[in-house]
Formats: C-alpha cells, sequence, structure tokens
C-alpha cells in the first residue's frame, strides 16, 4: 500500500521545454521525484540542444524541433531500459538544455602587465583590452568537463576562465612571434586572428568556440612609451643643417609677427644665429666638439655640456626649441657629465 501511494505522489511530466533567462548558458531539468510520461512532449527551440541522462550516463540528444517522446525518438534509452515493443510506462531520466546561441560582446583584458622579449626593445612589459565572443560548439564534450552535475550554468561564471585562456594564449602568441612589438600594434587585425585562432584551439578541450576576437588596444608601460616618443622625436630631425635653418626662419618669421616691427626680427636673428651656433657645434652628436678650425690652425676644443645647456635654454625661451626638445637634449647633454 505505502508503495502504491508512493507511485501516486509523483507527477508524470508530459511537457519539456526551456525558457531560458538572460545570461543563462545550461539548465537541467528538475527531475527528483518525477518522471517522464511516455509519448510526452520535448521543444528544443533554435539555439538550444537538450540531452538525456541514464544514471548519470548521456544517452540521447535533440537538436532544435518538436519531439513525442516514445521508443521511436529515445532509442538509446529504450535499449537501456530494456523496453518491450509497444510497453508504455512512465520512465526516469535526467534532461540538460544548452545555449548553443553565439555569446557576443564580452571583455577581456590584460589584469597584469604580460612580460615577452621584444626584438627590438628586449623584455617588455605589454597591456592588451580587447572583446570576443564564444559559443559552445560540442555540447556533449561541454557536459563532460564542464558543467557534469550542476543544476545551471551562467555566463558570468564562466567569464573569467575564457579571460584568463584569452590572455594566455596571447602571451603564447607574442613569445612565439618574431615580429616586434611595434609591427604588431600597427596590424591590430593580424594579431587579432593569431590570438582568436590561439584562444580558439585553447578551448576546444571544454567543446567551446571562440568564433570572433578583437585587439582593441596594445599598449607599453608608460615610461617605456615615454622613451618611444622622445626616440622618435630626435628620428624626425632628421638633417641638422636643414633643421637649423628651417628653426631660424621660423624663428624669424613668428618674431615679426608678434612684434610687428624690426626689433621682434632683431630678437629672431639674435635666436637663430644661435641655434646655428649650437647646431654647428655638433650638439646631435655624442663627443660633439667645436667647429673645425683650418688646416695649421688649433686643436679642436670639447663642448661644454653645460654651457650648451644654457644656450638651449636661451632657444627655448625665445620659442626656437620646443619644451620636448629642451628636455630631450639637456638630458643627453647631463648624461655626459655622469
Amino acid at each position: 500500500m505505502r508503495d502504491v501511494m508512493g507511485w501516486f505522489s509523483k507527477q508524470l511530466i508530459d511537457v519539456i521545454e526551456w525558457e531560458e533567462q538572460p545570461g543563462q548558458l545550461a539548465w537541467r531539468v528538475p527531475m527528483e521525484d518525477n518522471e517522464i510520461q511516455y509519448g510526452a512532449h520535448l521543444t528544443v527551440r533554435d539555439g538550444q540542444h537538450a540531452i538525456f541522462l541514464d544514471n548519470g550516463k548521456l544517452a540521447d540528444s535533440f537538436d532544435p524541433g518538436l519531439f513525442k517522446l516514445d521508443t521511436q525518438n529515445l532509442p538509446i534509452i529504450t535499449s537501456l531500459e530494456n523496453w518491450a515493443k509497444g510497453f508504455e510506462s512512465p520512465f526516469k531520466s535526467d534532461v540538460t538544455f544548452f545555449s548553443t546561441r553565439e555569446i557576443t560582446g564580452l571583455k577581456w583584458g590584460t589584469a597584469q602587465p604580460i612580460t615577452v622579449r621584444d626584438p627590438e626593445f628586449g623584455a617588455i612589459r605589454i597591456r592588451a583590452f580587447g572583446t570576443y565572443s564564444f559559443r559552445i560548439g560540442d555540447v556533449e564534450q561541454f557536459y563532460r568537463t564542464t558543467f557534469a552535475n550542476l543544476a545551471e550554468l551562467w555566463i558570468n561564471d564562466i567569464e573569467p576562465q575564457m579571460r584568463s585562456i584569452i590572455a594566455t594564449s596571447l602571451a603564447a602568441t607574442l613569445g612565439s612571434s618574431d615580429a616586434a612589438f611595434l609591427d604588431l600594434a600597427a596590424d591590430q587585425q593580424k594579431l587579432s586572428g593569431l590570438l582568436r585562432q590561439a584562444a580558439d584551439n585553447a578551448t576546444d578541450q571544454w567543446g567551446i568556440s571562440i568564433p570572433t576576437l578583437f585587439v582593441e588596444s596594445l599598449s607599453l608601460p608608460e615610461k617605456v612609451q615615454e622613451a618611444i616618443d622622445s626616440g622618435s622625436s630626435m628620428r624626425a630631425l632628421g638633417d641638422l643643417g636643414q633643421y637649423a635653418r628651417f628653426k631660424a626662419a621660423d624663428t624669424l618669421d613668428e618674431a615679426a609677427a608678434a612684434s610687428g616691427g624690426a626689433a621682434g626680427a632683431g630678437a629672431g636673428v639674435a635666436a637663430a644665429m644661435a641655434l646655428g651656433q649650437v647646431m654647428n657645434g655638433g650638439l646631435m652628436g655624442a663627443g660633439a666638439v667645436a667647429a673645425q678650425p683650418a688646416i695649421g690652425g688649433p686643436a679642436p676644443q670639447q663642448v661644454d655640456p653645460l654651457e650648451m645647456i644654457e644656450k638651449l635654454h636661451k632657444l627655448h625661451v625665445a620659442g626656437a626649441l620646443s619644451e620636448e626638445e629642451f628636455a630631450a637634449k639637456k638630458a643627453e647633454l647631463l648624461a655626459r657629465l655622469g
């Protein structure tokens, strides 16, 4: 009598479906003390996949569609349950739904700078940020490796692991590349493709695929970037003689425009002459010397760095040198005193 009452207390499920919530990745149908009615209807919506488990083992799986659960649509479970032909009875099984849609608009970034060896700069630390998407590509593999006995799984639960995988893949990609950082930063589309492939290979073991991944920002530490900027400024000077003539003409124009008369032009001429003296004195070269004397004349004199700094300061005040140019040359001259 007790067994009969227990059987009647069970609920027979005749409709199985999943109305997934935003951000939900997988959901196990609550089946405790319940059995599925033979001939029940299973609804698997677009972007979903359902699997049936018998005693914890994967039995049948269903792509999107409407199914009547009988011996025809449940061949594996039918075999496991040893149903006789035409025997219609409720059955016990675990049912889990998975979202197979592409999850887009996710952010990734390096929590800490990644140290890599660069062919130009040596060991450098790189930060990177971007976006990516992922989807469950192999439902059965994902169930075995990730979902297992969980009741449900949300995107937020798996995002930290995805970001870690991408960061690790970035370090491997940069470490195995012979390309310099500046070349990679200039072609972020190529780097994005390499990183996506590396991350996709890494997540394949969990049944996850990464359809898209973009590198939106690739940067160096601030001090390294400042050094690159200083080097770029120096290389941009090009021919020193041409640069001196350009600055002289530019100073004359600015002084005349500011004063509107001969006094302003005179100040500009003075600044231009001083700039010419500095340039002719070999300021831009290491171990610079004064202008070469005529043959048989006195030996060339070494340039006094402090004197050069004073001249540079006058040029900076006169507007012939920018703040960045003055700071760069001042640092170079002070280094000679060390």
